[in-house]
């Protein structure tokens, strides 16, 4: 018989924002009625904290927030960090040595958000060779205001460095994956996702053992939830951990093929109130 679900784990985009990236009242709909059963319901998302903290206040939980892909765990509420991964600083290098070595920029994550800025960069433009700026260089422009600029970040590491990513086409993405795993075997955690906001594809890269799924865990023993009792959904590659190791697993409809290939269910889209369907499920099982 299934165990009743006590914790329920939501992704971001793609699971509850639209391709507006606006929050889906199936999403309200969702939330508020789990929490009136008794489930826990937090996020897990790979945005950063600042991005996703609006999202999480919009819905209105405050319990732990899951961010940069298990990166980075916060409490909205004051913003107290419950975890952080860490980069070794050697290692730290050697990745960075092997990224840009592939052609590719940089971008570093630091848990700086009472300082006002989120993450390093060595140059704040990207261009492609048209002169056309790419999704990166978008993302750059868009969140200049949030990096802290080091030409020589690579001589010059800052401290307490938690994960980091880099931006270019999905075929690209998918080479620097398969380069990094073949360098690094057992010491990187590394996912290749779609940006959900810009052109390009993205790079996550973590310490080995770092991903949504551990910091969910991490959470639910501190409130005595076995991992049976826990449903993860989601829509892509670094949902896979959680959707694979949850009790139940649910992909989006609009979800990548090994996504919903591996979930134990598989519900509407984004777009199209595929949350709601999990109402019924999670009340009575």
């Amino acid at each position: 018989m299934p165990q009743p679900i006590k914790l329920l784990v939501l992704d971001i985009d793609g699971t509850v924002t639209d391709s507006r990236h606006e929050v889906t009242d199936a999403a309200r709909e969702l939330v508020q009625e789990s929490q009136a059963a008794g489930i826990r319901v937090i996020l897990a998302t790979g945005r950063r904290y600042r991005d996703a903290l609006p999202v999480a206040v919009e819905l209105g939980l405050r319990g732990p927030l899951v961010t940069a892909s298990g990166a980075l765990v916060k409490l909205p509420s004051n913003h107290e960090t419950l975890f952080r991964s860490c980069f070794k600083e050697e290692l730290l290098s050697q990745v960075l040595d092997c990224v840009i070595g592939f052609g590719h920029e940089p971008v570093l994550y630091t848990d700086s958000f009472n300082e006002g800025f989120d993450f390093y960069c060595r140059t704040l433009v990207s261009c492609s060779d048209d002169g056309t700026a790419t999704g990166f260089g978008e993302y750059l422009q868009w969140n200049k205001q949030l990096a802290r600029v080091v030409p020589t970040l690579c001589e010059a590491l800052p401290q307490e460095i938690f994960s980091g990513f880099v931006m270019g086409s999905a075929t690209q993405m998918e080479q620097l994956e398969v380069g990094l795993n073949a360098r690094f075997s057992n010491v990187l955690s590394v996912h290749t996702i779609r940006s959900p906001r810009y052109a390009d594809w993205l790079c996550e890269i973590a310490p080995a053992g770092i991903d949504k799924w551990s910091s969910v865990l991490r959470l639910a023993k501190t409130w005595g939830i076995p991992a049976n009792s826990i449903c993860a959904v989601g829509d892509d590659s670094n949902d896979l951990p959680m959707i694979v190791g949850a009790g139940l697993g649910v992909a989006m409809g609009n979800a990548r093929h090994q996504v919903q290939g591996v979930a134990d269910h598989v519900v509407g889209g984004h777009e199209s109130g595929g949350l709601l369907e999990l109402v019924e499920i999670l009340t009575k099982r």
